[in-house]
């Protein structure tokens, strides 16, 4: 019964298959050290790169802070929360494409909340199940507060889909677990999909690790690092959406500006292989 209502919410946010969410990196964001903008440019920005995405074809959306280092740990501010809420709701009415949210770090109650009251459909979770070692310190596990939060706030409709063994992270505590071990903890505590990822920003995961989870797990399976035109086609067989990010960018850096033709171009090379796989 979990499974399939996890499926349902899966397929209801994503109404294609293999699902490519284009990343937003919002500009850093009021009380932040590198915030530089004013709140209704750091909208527009983030508004201009939606359009862009949209107009390339993509699938659905996603913001995240990323800009807002070094992140605060478990727990984001109240100008950071109402910004970023503002930001999703602009976003999802402009677009009406489905539209995640991730608050770092591991602010996952307050995206939950952003979720609720802008009409995004998903959030990314860090810190779900076992503990870990990150670079801002470490982050619990933290299923239970999420998944209760969710429910006291009748937010059941927004998706929580958690990262493992999650990048820029060290894993000692559970290196004794292999990442089968952690996707079906992940799944018994009622996760709506996985996310799986190399250990930083644009490295890709690996294909061996996805087969693993996908094979041993009945969730929904996702790649949240390092897919490009180049390495996409691998993947495409085992993982049902892509969280893609610094390949769309110029030179492949997150920080730098979309590059729309780049978007076209790989949108275009998903749209046929999707067909090959059909």
């Amino acid at each position: 019964m979990i499974y399939k209502m996890t499926k349902n919410k899966f397929n209801r946010i994503f109404d294609v298959d293999k699902a490519i969410v284009g990343m937003i990196h919002v500009q850093a964001l009021p009380g932040t050290p590198n915030n530089t903008y004013e709140p209704e440019q750091i909208v527009e920005m983030a508004l201009q790169e939606a359009y862009i995405y949209k107009a390339a074809g993509i699938d659905a959306l996603m913001i995240e802070n990323m800009h807002d280092i070094p992140y605060q740990k478990n727990f984001a501010t109240p100008e950071v929360i109402s910004l970023m809420g503002i930001i999703a709701h602009e976003i999802k009415q402009n677009t009406a494409l489905p539209l995640g949210i991730q608050i770092l770090a591991a602010a996952n109650k307050e995206a939950i909340s952003v979720a609720k009251t802008s009409g995004a459909d998903f959030i990314r979770a860090e810190g779900f199940v076992f503990g870990h070692l990150a670079d801002e310190g470490y982050i619990d596990s933290n299923a239970a507060s999420i998944l209760r939060h969710r429910k006291n706030i009748s937010a059941d409709d927004i998706a929580v889909f958690t990262d493992i063994k999650k990048k820029h992270s060290s894993h000692a505590l559970t290196a004794d677990l292999d990442i089968k071990e952690i996707a079906k903890a992940a799944e018994f505590f009622m996760s709506d999909g996985l996310i799986i990822t190399g250990m930083h920003t644009g490295e890709s995961a690996e294909l061996e690790e996805v087969k693993m989870v996908k094979d041993d797990t009945d969730l929904p399976v996702i790649i949240g690092s390092g897919i490009s035109i180049d390495n996409i086609e691998k993947y495409l067989p085992y993982a049902d959406a892509f969280i893609v990010g610094s390949y769309f960018k110029n030179d492949g850096f997150w920080k730098n500006e979309l590059n729309p033709n780049k978007i076209k171009n790989f949108m275009d090379f998903v749209n046929s292989a999707r067909i090959n796989l059909g």
